[in-house]
């Protein structure tokens, strides 16, 4: 039997796996409540939790939004998923962090020296965080389905393709999307998408 994993982003949640049922007909349909917020908390979650659900399905497909993607990729699940469905990724979670930097007007130095920065934009720099980008580069195997959209503000559009074409994954762009898919006509775009790739 096929299990669908849903991946939420920040601020996200399990029960946003309930959207997906409808998408994979016959199909078992969850989602977790990760607690950590960095991706080697995170991703120890994510891995325990695919390897459980490996133990009693045949198939595992992940679905991933924001950066329940970048978690779910440092994750260490390759070997257990047969497909993954990437929404608005973060892809490049270096060049996020360097942006975010340049917006909170921080230098490197500042945030080694001082470990974790505050920001007026509600997110914290955290030296540890980059560290652990540069020491463990993405590496992902999995046929991988992305969806995208243009007007997406953290992630470009030339970040989304290089991934893409680095990972053989087929993108999928919604023009004028945003990186929260949420509207009715997002959402109706999103699950067109899924139905187009053959999932049902």
């Amino acid at each position: 039997m096929k299990v669908v994993l849903y991946i939420h982003g920040k601020g996200g949640s399990a029960a946003e796996a309930e959207h997906y049922k409808k998408l994979f007909p016959g199909c078992e349909t969850v989602g977790l409540d990760y607690k950590g917020s960095a991706p080697w908390d995170a991703g120890k979650e994510i891995n325990e939790a695919v390897k459980k659900l490996k133990e009693s399905h045949d198939e595992v497909v992940l679905i991933a939004n924001s950066i329940g993607a970048f978690f779910s990729i440092n994750a260490g699940i390759e070997d257990c998923i047969s497909h993954a469905y990437f929404i608005s990724p973060i892809v490049d979670m270096e060049k996020l962090i360097a942006d975010m930097m340049g917006w909170a007007g921080v230098t490197e130095q500042e945030l080694q020296s001082k470990g974790i920065i505050p920001t007026d934009f509600g997110e914290d720099l955290s030296w540890k965080y980059l560290c652990y980008v540069r020491e463990h580069p993405i590496s992902w195997s999995v046929p991988t389905d992305i969806l995208y959209g243009s007007a997406d503000n953290l992630t470009s559009a030339e970040t989304i393709k290089a991934f893409a074409q680095t990972h053989d994954a087929r993108l999928t762009v919604m023009e004028n999307g945003e990186h929260w898919f949420h509207t009715d006509e997002q959402m109706k775009f999103l699950d067109e998408w899924i139905r187009s790739t053959g999932a049902i």
